[in-house]
């Protein structure tokens, strides 16, 4: 990044995002446990969440290597993008089709979107973080 200072996350930031993720993650797992669903359907929702995390750091972190001027292919930032959208048309079109009721639709909706969240916002302050430490061993 050209002469641009990039503080270190406060720890009331680390800690909530941290927050946001494994109670996002825990949330959708710990329903999924207890769900009246087959197991292939769990799966299906399980993998949906694992994919969705890694797209989403993926994403995360081609866009920050951008904005830093690391060299990203614009097949792997192309990739990042389709997989973060395509978790997501895949969770919504699984709910749509799911025979559950709306109250456990949104649920999982909004356990998702959270995990997403914690996850993009655990990488931006881990990638702060480690500016903030190579700018103070310069100095």
């Amino acid at each position: 990044m050209e002469n641009k200072s990039i503080q270190k996350p406060s720890n009331a930031f680390i800690t909530a995002s941290w927050v946001a993720l494994l109670t996002g993650m825990l949330a959708y797992i710990i329903g999924l446990w207890n769900a009246d669903m087959q197991l292939n359907e769990k799966g299906f929702y399980f993998t949906v969440l694992i994919f969705g995390l890694f797209a989403a750091i993926s994403l995360q972190k081609a866009v920050r290597d951008q904005l830093e001027n690391i060299p990203v292919t614009n097949m792997y930032y192309s990739l990042a993008w389709f997989c973060t959208v395509l978790s997501i048309v895949l969770l919504v079109v699984g709910l749509w089709n799911a025979e559950l009721i709306r109250s456990e639709k949104g649920f999982y909706a909004m356990s998702f979107t959270l995990s997403l969240f914690g996850a993009i916002a655990v990488q931006k302050n881990t990638r702060d973080s480690q500016w903030a430490e190579r700018q103070d061993q310069t100095l």
